[in-house]
């Protein structure tokens, strides 16, 4: 892998990005002490040193291409220094994790150097006896939500000591529940001539789709702007101030599996309601009059094939979902979530507004780079809030020896918008990451505290 030419929906990510609107993905993860004895911090940073230089992907950087005109690839940076990524910052002793959320909201509103390969990683540590923790980021075009997961897990000890930091196939392994996944035969770059047939017929499937999407992404955002409510959209959209700040909350996973088992659907089901529930009584206890028309989420779905090799590039697309914010019964809320996330997953990922990811694949290079900033502008028009679900390998993880104990993740914000929210499964609980523009939302902290207590009214109706 020295040179690769960055794939369409990667390129968009690329120029989406602005000094206000950074468009990388990150994880906050929570390590404690083992019971051997504390970790020395700069043993920790050496060892994360060692292990993030032997992932391929993280030596990679973007350089510029003659063809195709307007693109961009991925080569190895020839001068790498891994200490260039790393740094070491000391908090207060006695109060780790509010000292670390609020250091990693700032660090998410810092873009990431372009010059270098476009990830870095922080480690963060207090006071003797306290918990550590490594926050890292990664640009959105270097991975999505699964693939971003395949090369952060190479820093475990789990994942580094089967030596799947250079082949990615161990984390996508325990990805996939511990099935193995079935090696890619090497292919010629030109394709042979049965092959011509199949290519062009994929074209203009691939064109028909693109076709469908724009065409509904249209009616979406056209429906949108007449149900546009002032009332509401203040709340979850803003002029950005370039600031951020994250709040996390820890949901039981066995009591979002009983409330599902009850009502059916979904775990995701269970905790896109209670991201409706919450949004409500956030906005009910502030004083903020409800909206209108409830607020659209934005729900990322991976195109990439249970069982099959990581690749690279973003391979996403997604489903458009109206939050019951509106509604007052959480059981009725619950009921609408499930409706109409089946009716997404019946049209399917390709299909709908939602598959706009599927339509930015169809366009060349120098249309990325040059349509970023209507794009970006563009992004209120059709959804409110991010709400997504990052998956996380089901085995224990440490890092030299020291047990990860939870794993926040976040998600970039888009232009025009105050909130993202993401999710991960890791330990028997659901980590909750809510990144929030610091200006327009300081009491992001309430809506992660919400999170909790709606997850208690959806149980007191179950038991």
């Amino acid at each position: 892998m020295s040179t690769e030419l960055l794939a369409p929906l990667d390129l968009a990510f690329w120029h989406l990005e602005t000094a206000d609107h950074p468009m990388h993905l990150g994880a906050l993860a929570h390590f404690s002490q083992p019971a051997s004895g504390e970790r020395d911090s700069a043993e920790i940073l050496e060892l994360l040193a060692t292990r993030a230089a032997a992932i391929p992907r993280l030596r990679m950087r973007v350089r510029d291409v003659l063809l195709p005109v307007g693109g961009l690839a991925w080569a190895v940076d020839k001068e790498f220094d891994v200490r260039r990524h790393l740094r070491h910052v000391r908090l207060p002793a006695g109060e780790f994790a509010e000292s670390a959320a609020r250091l990693a909201g700032e660090l998410m509103e810092r873009p990431l150097e372009r010059g270098l390969p476009p990830w870095e990683m922080y480690l963060l540590t207090g006071g003797p006896g306290d918990p550590f923790g490594v926050l890292v980021k990664l640009h959105h075009a270097l991975a999505d939500g699964m693939r971003a997961v395949a090369i952060g897990a190479g820093i475990f000890d789990e994942i580094a000591g089967v030596g799947a930091a250079r082949s990615g196939r161990g984390v996508i392994g325990l990805l996939n529940g511990g099935r193995k996944t079935r090696p890619v035969p090497p292919r010629s770059w030109l394709p042979g001539p049965g092959q011509v047939a199949g290519l062009a017929r994929g074209r203009i499937e691939e064109l028909g789709r693109a076709v469908g999407v724009g065409a509904s992404l249209v009616g979406a955002s056209l429906a949108r702007a007449g149900r546009l409510d002032p009332r509401g959209g203040a709340v979850l959209s803003a002029s950005s101030s370039g600031t951020r700040r994250l709040a996390t909350a820890v949901l039981a996973l066995d009591e979002v599996q009983e409330v599902r088992r009850v009502a059916g659907g979904t775990a995701n089901d269970v905790l896109l309601a209670i991201v409706a529930g919450a949004l409500r009584r956030w906005m009910t206890e502030r004083g903020d009059p409800l909206p209108g028309a409830d607020p659209s989420a934005l729900v990322p779905v991976s195109r990439r094939r249970p069982g099959g090799p990581p690749g690279s590039g973003n391979k996403l697309s997604a489903y458009l979902l109206r939050l019951p914010v509106s509604e007052p019964d959480p059981w009725t809320r619950l009921y609408t979530v499930r409706t109409g996330m089946d009716r997404n997953k019946a049209a399917g990922p390709l299909r709908g507004a939602g598959a706009v990811a599927v339509l930015a694949d169809q366009l060349p290079p120098l249309a990325h780079r040059f349509g970023a900033p209507i794009a970006g502008n563009a992004a209120r028009m059709l959804f409110d809030v991010l709400v997504t679900s990052v998956p996380l390998p089901r085995a224990s993880l440490s890092l030299g020896g020291c047990p990860l104990r939870a794993i926040y993740p976040m998600a970039p914000l888009a232009r025009g918008q105050a909130l993202a929210v993401a999710m991960s499964t890791y330990g028997g609980d659901v980590h909750v990451g809510l990144v929030a523009d610091a200006k327009a939302l300081p009491d992001v902290d309430r809506l992660a505290q919400a999170t909790r207590t709606e997850l208690a009214d959806l149980l007191a109706l179950v038991r």
